[in-house]
Protein backbone atom coordinates (compact mmCIF):
# COMPACT_ATOMS: atom_id res chain seq x y z
CA UNK A 1 0.00 0.00 0.00
CA UNK A 2 0.88 3.38 -1.12
CA UNK A 3 0.25 6.96 -0.50
CA UNK A 4 -2.84 8.06 -2.15
CA UNK A 5 -0.50 11.03 -4.22
CA UNK A 6 -0.71 12.55 -8.01
CA UNK A 7 1.99 14.08 -9.81
CA UNK A 8 1.90 17.77 -9.74
CA UNK A 9 1.42 19.37 -13.25
CA UNK A 10 4.70 20.56 -15.16
CA UNK A 11 4.47 23.60 -17.54
CA UNK A 12 8.11 24.52 -19.33
CA UNK A 13 6.73 28.11 -18.39
CA UNK A 14 3.74 30.25 -17.78
CA UNK A 15 2.52 33.72 -18.31
CA UNK A 16 1.40 35.73 -14.94
CA UNK A 17 -2.48 35.30 -16.19
CA UNK A 18 -2.01 31.83 -17.27
CA UNK A 19 -0.56 31.56 -13.43
CA UNK A 20 -3.27 33.05 -11.91
CA UNK A 21 -6.35 31.26 -13.83
CA UNK A 22 -4.82 27.95 -13.48
CA UNK A 23 -3.31 27.94 -10.10
CA UNK A 24 -3.35 30.52 -7.81
CA UNK A 25 -6.96 31.17 -8.19
CA UNK A 26 -8.02 27.48 -7.19
CA UNK A 27 -4.98 27.37 -4.99
CA UNK A 28 -3.55 24.08 -7.36
CA UNK A 29 0.56 23.17 -7.62
CA UNK A 30 2.46 23.58 -10.32
CA UNK A 31 6.16 22.81 -11.54
CA UNK A 32 7.43 25.54 -13.36
CA UNK A 33 10.03 24.23 -15.42
CA UNK A 34 11.94 26.82 -17.03
CA UNK A 35 11.41 30.03 -15.70
CA UNK A 36 14.42 31.14 -14.05
CA UNK A 37 16.97 30.53 -17.18
CA UNK A 38 17.49 34.39 -17.09
CA UNK A 39 18.37 34.71 -13.53
CA UNK A 40 22.85 35.03 -12.80
CA UNK A 41 21.64 32.63 -10.15
CA UNK A 42 20.98 29.92 -12.31
CA UNK A 43 24.24 29.14 -13.76
CA UNK A 44 25.71 30.41 -10.35
CA UNK A 45 24.39 28.73 -8.04
CA UNK A 46 25.69 25.72 -6.80
CA UNK A 47 27.41 24.27 -3.74
CA UNK A 48 30.96 25.16 -4.43
CA UNK A 49 29.66 28.99 -5.46
CA UNK A 50 27.81 29.23 -2.03
CA UNK A 51 31.05 27.84 -0.10
CA UNK A 52 33.05 30.33 -2.10
CA UNK A 53 30.62 33.46 -1.03
CA UNK A 54 29.56 32.12 2.35
CA UNK A 55 32.10 29.75 3.55
CA UNK A 56 33.01 31.59 6.82
CA UNK A 57 29.15 32.06 7.78
CA UNK A 58 28.47 30.24 11.02
CA UNK A 59 25.10 28.40 9.77
CA UNK A 60 22.77 26.79 12.34
CA UNK A 61 21.55 23.31 11.29
CA UNK A 62 18.65 20.96 12.25
CA UNK A 63 18.03 17.16 11.84
CA UNK A 64 15.06 15.01 11.86
CA UNK A 65 15.14 14.29 16.17
CA UNK A 66 11.89 14.63 17.57
CA UNK A 67 10.76 18.07 19.40
CA UNK A 68 11.80 17.97 23.04
CA UNK A 69 9.97 20.53 25.56
CA UNK A 70 13.12 22.44 26.50
CA UNK A 71 13.87 22.88 23.03
CA UNK A 72 13.43 26.86 21.97
CA UNK A 73 10.65 27.77 18.85
CA UNK A 74 13.43 26.84 15.61
CA UNK A 75 16.19 26.33 17.86
CA UNK A 76 19.43 24.87 15.38
CA UNK A 77 20.49 21.07 16.78
CA UNK A 78 24.54 21.64 16.05
CA UNK A 79 26.59 24.99 13.85
CA UNK A 80 29.06 24.48 11.80
CA UNK A 81 30.90 26.51 9.06
CA UNK A 82 29.13 26.86 5.75
CA UNK A 83 32.15 25.61 4.05
CA UNK A 84 32.63 22.89 6.54
CA UNK A 85 28.96 21.91 6.03
CA UNK A 86 29.50 22.03 1.91
CA UNK A 87 32.25 19.72 2.61
CA UNK A 88 30.02 17.13 4.41
CA UNK A 89 27.01 17.24 2.01
CA UNK A 90 29.12 16.70 -0.66
CA UNK A 91 31.43 13.94 1.35
CA UNK A 92 28.56 11.65 2.93
CA UNK A 93 24.42 11.40 3.66
CA UNK A 94 23.72 13.37 6.65
CA UNK A 95 20.80 14.56 8.80
CA UNK A 96 21.50 18.10 9.00
CA UNK A 97 19.95 20.52 6.93
CA UNK A 98 19.69 24.28 7.02
CA UNK A 99 16.21 25.97 6.74
CA UNK A 100 15.18 29.83 6.85
CA UNK A 101 18.67 31.25 6.15
CA UNK A 102 17.95 34.56 5.04
CA UNK A 103 19.78 35.34 2.05
CA UNK A 104 19.59 39.47 2.24
CA UNK A 105 20.88 39.33 6.15
CA UNK A 106 23.33 36.35 5.92
CA UNK A 107 25.14 37.22 1.99
CA UNK A 108 24.00 40.45 0.82
CA UNK A 109 25.90 39.84 -2.33
CA UNK A 110 23.26 36.80 -3.47
CA UNK A 111 20.24 39.18 -4.17
CA UNK A 112 22.11 40.57 -7.17
CA UNK A 113 22.00 36.88 -8.69
CA UNK A 114 18.05 36.81 -8.95
CA UNK A 115 14.57 39.01 -9.14
CA UNK A 116 11.64 38.60 -7.59
CA UNK A 117 9.06 37.47 -10.87
CA UNK A 118 5.76 39.01 -11.07
CA UNK A 119 3.05 36.10 -10.37
CA UNK A 120 0.42 38.62 -9.81
CA UNK A 121 1.25 38.71 -6.30
CA UNK A 122 3.12 40.72 -4.02
CA UNK A 123 5.99 38.69 -3.25
CA UNK A 124 7.74 39.57 0.73
CA UNK A 125 10.83 41.05 -0.13
CA UNK A 126 12.62 40.79 3.28
CA UNK A 127 12.13 36.98 2.80
CA UNK A 128 14.35 35.20 0.63
CA UNK A 129 15.02 31.92 2.41
CA UNK A 130 17.75 29.30 1.88
CA UNK A 131 17.40 25.52 2.22
CA UNK A 132 19.93 22.99 2.22
CA UNK A 133 19.90 19.62 2.99
CA UNK A 134 21.99 16.14 2.09
CA UNK A 135 21.53 12.89 0.57
CA UNK A 136 18.11 11.13 2.54
CA UNK A 137 17.67 14.18 4.68
CA UNK A 138 14.36 15.32 4.93
CA UNK A 139 11.85 17.49 6.69
CA UNK A 140 8.54 16.59 9.14
CA UNK A 141 5.53 17.00 6.90
CA UNK A 142 4.37 20.86 8.05
CA UNK A 143 2.87 24.10 6.91
CA UNK A 144 4.07 27.41 7.63
CA UNK A 145 3.35 29.40 10.21
CA UNK A 146 1.89 31.86 7.63
CA UNK A 147 0.09 30.25 5.75
CA UNK A 148 1.80 32.15 2.72
CA UNK A 149 1.87 31.14 -0.69
CA UNK A 150 5.12 29.90 -1.61
CA UNK A 151 7.30 29.73 -4.97
CA UNK A 152 9.92 27.61 -4.09
CA UNK A 153 13.12 27.82 -6.42
CA UNK A 154 15.58 24.58 -6.18
CA UNK A 155 19.45 24.72 -7.37
CA UNK A 156 21.72 21.60 -7.37
CA UNK A 157 20.65 18.15 -6.77
CA UNK A 158 16.90 16.39 -6.57
CA UNK A 159 14.55 16.67 -4.05
CA UNK A 160 11.27 15.08 -3.65
CA UNK A 161 8.21 17.29 -2.44
CA UNK A 162 4.94 15.82 -0.67
CA UNK A 163 2.08 18.18 -0.61
CA UNK A 164 -1.62 18.05 0.82
CA UNK A 165 -4.21 20.85 1.11
CA UNK A 166 -5.10 21.91 4.63
CA UNK A 167 -8.63 20.04 3.54
CA UNK A 168 -6.76 16.49 4.29
CA UNK A 169 -5.30 17.66 7.72
CA UNK A 170 -7.61 15.08 8.98
CA UNK A 171 -6.30 12.33 7.88
CA UNK A 172 -2.74 13.06 8.98
CA UNK A 173 -2.31 12.71 12.65
CA UNK A 174 -1.52 16.88 13.18
CA UNK A 175 -0.06 17.62 16.17
CA UNK A 176 -2.15 19.61 18.30
CA UNK A 177 -1.10 23.20 19.06
CA UNK A 178 1.81 22.89 15.80
CA UNK A 179 2.67 22.90 12.96
CA UNK A 180 3.83 19.33 11.89
CA UNK A 181 2.43 15.92 11.55
CA UNK A 182 3.58 13.31 14.19
CA UNK A 183 7.43 13.07 13.61
CA UNK A 184 7.41 9.65 13.73
CA UNK A 185 5.72 8.79 10.43
CA UNK A 186 8.39 8.03 7.41
CA UNK A 187 5.94 10.11 4.70
CA UNK A 188 9.05 8.82 2.06
CA UNK A 189 7.67 5.06 2.92
CA UNK A 190 5.38 5.28 5.66
CA UNK A 191 4.04 2.50 7.68
CA UNK A 192 0.14 2.60 6.80
CA UNK A 193 -1.32 -0.58 8.97
CA UNK A 194 0.37 1.97 11.96
CA UNK A 195 -1.14 5.29 10.35
CA UNK A 196 -3.79 4.04 7.97
CA UNK A 197 -5.61 7.24 7.93
CA UNK A 198 -3.11 8.22 5.62
CA UNK A 199 -5.02 6.17 3.36
CA UNK A 200 -7.39 8.07 2.79
CA UNK A 201 -6.03 11.44 2.63
CA UNK A 202 -5.28 12.85 -1.62
CA UNK A 203 -1.96 14.70 -1.86
CA UNK A 204 0.55 15.57 -4.70
CA UNK A 205 4.10 15.16 -5.15
CA UNK A 206 7.02 16.31 -7.58
CA UNK A 207 10.35 15.58 -8.24
CA UNK A 208 12.62 19.05 -8.37
CA UNK A 209 15.74 19.49 -10.48
CA UNK A 210 18.16 22.56 -11.15
CA UNK A 211 15.66 25.12 -12.42
CA UNK A 212 12.55 23.89 -11.33
CA UNK A 213 10.20 26.15 -9.61
CA UNK A 214 7.49 24.57 -7.28
CA UNK A 215 4.44 26.59 -6.80
CA UNK A 216 2.75 25.70 -3.03
CA UNK A 217 -0.62 27.02 -2.32
CA UNK A 218 -1.12 28.92 0.53
CA UNK A 219 -1.39 26.82 3.38
CA UNK A 220 -0.58 23.32 2.17
CA UNK A 221 1.22 20.87 3.96
CA UNK A 222 4.39 20.07 2.75
CA UNK A 223 7.47 17.23 3.14
CA UNK A 224 10.71 17.63 1.26
CA UNK A 225 13.04 14.69 1.38
CA UNK A 226 17.05 15.71 -0.50
CA UNK A 227 17.38 12.32 -2.79
CA UNK A 228 20.88 13.78 -3.22
CA UNK A 229 22.44 17.05 -1.82
CA UNK A 230 21.53 20.15 -2.70
CA UNK A 231 19.36 23.50 -2.16
CA UNK A 232 16.33 25.74 -2.46
CA UNK A 233 15.51 29.08 -2.16
CA UNK A 234 12.15 30.39 -1.38
CA UNK A 235 9.73 33.40 -2.08
CA UNK A 236 6.58 34.05 -0.46
CA UNK A 237 3.87 35.89 -0.62
CA UNK A 238 0.76 36.48 2.38
CA UNK A 239 -2.27 34.32 2.69
CA UNK A 240 -4.95 36.30 0.34
CA UNK A 241 -8.21 33.73 2.22
CA UNK A 242 -9.33 35.28 5.12
CA UNK A 243 -9.98 32.00 6.93
CA UNK A 244 -6.00 31.41 6.18
CA UNK A 245 -4.72 34.92 6.81
CA UNK A 246 -6.73 34.50 10.01
CA UNK A 247 -5.25 31.31 11.13
CA UNK A 248 -1.65 33.00 10.09
CA UNK A 249 -2.30 35.99 12.84
CA UNK A 250 -3.52 33.16 15.36
CA UNK A 251 -0.24 31.10 15.03
CA UNK A 252 2.24 33.75 15.16
CA UNK A 253 0.83 35.95 17.93
CA UNK A 254 -0.61 33.30 19.83
CA UNK A 255 -0.46 29.26 19.14
CA UNK A 256 3.12 29.41 19.15
CA UNK A 257 3.44 31.70 22.85
CA UNK A 258 0.72 29.58 24.43
CA UNK A 259 2.69 26.13 22.86
CA UNK A 260 5.86 27.65 24.33
CA UNK A 261 4.72 28.40 27.59
CA UNK A 262 2.97 24.77 28.27
CA UNK A 263 6.05 23.23 27.51
CA UNK A 264 7.47 25.08 30.03
CA UNK A 265 4.56 24.65 32.37
CA UNK A 266 4.62 20.73 31.82
CA UNK A 267 7.56 19.89 30.19
CA UNK A 268 7.81 16.49 28.43
CA UNK A 269 4.06 15.65 29.59
CA UNK A 270 2.90 18.37 27.41
CA UNK A 271 4.41 16.60 24.41
CA UNK A 272 3.77 13.03 24.96
CA UNK A 273 0.08 14.24 25.60
CA UNK A 274 0.12 16.03 22.24
CA UNK A 275 1.66 13.34 20.39
CA UNK A 276 -1.52 10.70 21.74
CA UNK A 277 -3.79 13.51 20.83
CA UNK A 278 -2.77 13.86 17.18
CA UNK A 279 -4.00 9.95 17.23
CA UNK A 280 -7.15 10.05 19.00
CA UNK A 281 -8.30 13.16 17.26
CA UNK A 282 -7.42 11.22 13.51
CA UNK A 283 -9.39 8.13 14.50
CA UNK A 284 -12.10 10.50 15.43
CA UNK A 285 -12.15 12.84 12.63
CA UNK A 286 -12.19 9.62 10.23
CA UNK A 287 -14.54 7.75 12.26
CA UNK A 288 -16.79 10.52 11.61
CA UNK A 289 -16.16 10.96 7.98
Amino acid sequence: MKLNLEQIPREKTLTKREFLKKYFKPQKPVVIERFIEDWPAYSKWNLDYMKEVAGEKTVPLYDDRPVKHDEGFNEPHAKMKMAEYVDLLKREPTKYRIFLWNVLKEVPQLQKDFSYPDFGLRLMKGLPMLFFGGSDSHTFMHYDIDLANIFHFHFEGKKQCILYAQSETKFLYKIPHSLITREDIDFADPDLEKWPALQQAKGHVAQLEHGNVLYIPEGYWHHMKYITPGFSMSLRAIARKPKNFGKAVYNIFFMRHFDNFMRKMKGQKWIDWKNEKAVTRTQRLVAQK
